[in-house]
């Protein structure tokens, strides 16, 4: 290899080890926007826990329906819901749906499952939820409580809505799901939440 090629090719892969990311938060809704702006397309996330497992903690923060019922990702490390259901009945007229509230315990099952793997507040966690908008609060979270590399996937599992067209108001745009990375319905019971209650 000549010396040109060479140091093109070292120049290429130092960039690509400290690569800007394709997202950026000005091209972000504001719900989807966190403190420490740092973000994920699906792909990206999947490369970047792919090639860091040992020094990332991935989480997927949806409810434990939402992953009982949907699936998660095959490489997260846990499901920590930031939010959960804690009254069936109890509904959100404003949202037309269910309400969820803020789970106390996640600060708590986070750090848990950040020791269990060696890391601390400084090493990257990657969150996940249906669409974007939880990951980003409980990333701000996390931010708020000395956690340093906190990344949010943009679209999350499930994607953003459809607005038009024959899929109008499906989850199809974007996301884990639709972008064909590795997913399961097979839940692993030690990656499973478990309430502190």
């Amino acid at each position: 290899m000549s010396f040109n090629k060479l140091l093109i090719a070292l120049i290429f892969s130092s960039f690509a080890s400290q690569a800007v990311l394709a997202v950026e938060s000005a091209d972000l809704p504001e719900k989807k926007r966190t403190k420490l702006g740092l973000y994920f397309t699906p792909n990206e996330a999947y490369d970047f826990v792919t090639k860091n497992s040992d020094k990332s903690l991935f989480l997927d923060v949806r409810t434990r329906a939402e992953v009982n019922f949907l699936g998660m990702p095959t490489n997260a490390d846990a499901n920590v819901p930031y939010m959960e259901m804690n009254e069936w009945y109890a509904w959100d007229e404003k949202k037309n749906n269910f309400k969820l509230e803020v789970n106390s315990d996640f600060a708590n099952a986070v750090a848990q499952r950040l020791e269990e793997k060696g890391l601390n507040k400084e090493d990257a966690v990657v969150l996940t939820c249906r669409s974007g908008d939880r990951s980003a609060k409980a990333a701000d979270l996390l931010a708020s409580l000395g956690y340093t590399k906190v990344y949010t996937i943009v679209s999350g599992f499930e994607g953003d809505v459809a607005k038009t067209g024959p899929q109008e108001g499906q989850r199809v745009i974007n996301g884990w799901k639709n972008a064909g990375l590795p997913w399961t319905y097979k839940l692993m019971m030690a990656k499973m939440y478990k309430s502190a209650e």
